[in-house]
């Protein structure tokens, strides 16, 4: 152990302390949650079960699971296409005026309440409001259930598009644009550079802001809840029925373990596939 050792490790105790104490005992105490019985309206603080878990493998409730997760992937991968031309635009212009516009806006859209930001939606797109008609683009009413989901991919969208352009202007910044005027002066097209080159080196990046914004849609409570209609509902809105109007906490906090090891399969799957299909300058 080298004589830095120690100096680093008190530096890096009290975060691994607030980390253990404001995220592992909580995720413990959870698990432990989960596996007490529920019996005649009250969770048993004895006793071990798993039927909270076995309760969820009902079909009814793979359907919040399978919203949870759909609307996490669709949505992160529009934030992506979205915000990767305005993360290139103010990486790369010339043009200050225009890189601060583009910043202001992103960073003002992050400060912005998100609650005034989702009634906004409602108001404007809603069956009274003066977009309504927007609906019909869909070949849907403004009131139809499958507008609802929309409103919520919308408001959704609008949450997280500024987190993910915010994060790959950094990545695109960190390019060096002198492999790209290399490569256009050996005769290579502008398609060809971006897939051939900035691609590959962006893919750290683009695979950190997708699982950002991933990881900020499955965990949104409020969202669903406003633009949901009671139709769309995340596994958030789940555990906070169960816990909040029928206090059974076990099945709220099964909900949330299973919800936890869902997100982890999926990081990891994305992340090795990531690691096979690009090449290991871009991944490493």
């Amino acid at each position: 152990m080298t004589a830095g050792a120690p100096r680093s490790w008190g530096l890096v105790a009290p975060a691994l302390l607030l980390l253990v104490v404001g995220l592992v005992c909580p995720l413990v105490y959870l698990a432990r949650e989960s596996l007490h019985p529920f019996v005649d309206g009250r969770a048993l603080p004895t006793g071990w079960t798993v039927t909270n878990y076995a309760e969820l493998l009902r079909p009814a409730y793979a359907f919040y699971f399978f919203d949870t997760l759909r609307f996490g992937l669709v949505v992160s991968a529009l934030a992506l296409a979205l915000g990767t031309p305005l993360a290139w635009i103010a990486a790369r212009t010339a043009r200050s005026a225009l890189r601060r516009a583009i910043l202001g806006l992103l960073i003002g859209l992050l400060f912005t309440n998100l609650v005034a930001r989702l009634y906004a939606i409602l108001v404007t797109y809603g069956t009274t409001g003066p977009f309504s008609g927007f609906a019909r683009l869909f070949g849907l009413s403004a009131a139809s259930p499958g507008f609802a989901a929309i409103l919520v991919g919308i408001g959704l969208l609008h949450f997280v598009l500024p987190v993910a352009a915010l994060t790959l202007i950094g990545t695109f910044q960190n390019l060096n644009p002198r492999l790209e005027e290399a490569a256009s002066s050996l005769g290579a097209p502008r398609w060809r550079v971006a897939l051939g080159i900035l691609l590959p080196l962006a893919a750290p990046g683009l695979i950190s802001a997708f699982l950002i914004t991933f990881a900020m849609c499955i965990s949104n409570f409020v969202v669903p809840l406003l633009l949901g209609r009671g139709v769309v509902l995340f596994t958030t809105n789940l555990m906070y029925v169960r816990i909040t109007e029928i206090a059974n906490y076990p099945s709220g906090a099964a909900i949330g373990i299973i919800m936890l090891v869902l997100v982890f399969a999926i990081v990891y799957g994305l992340s090795a596939l990531a690691r096979r299909l690009l090449p290991g300058e871009a991944t490493s």
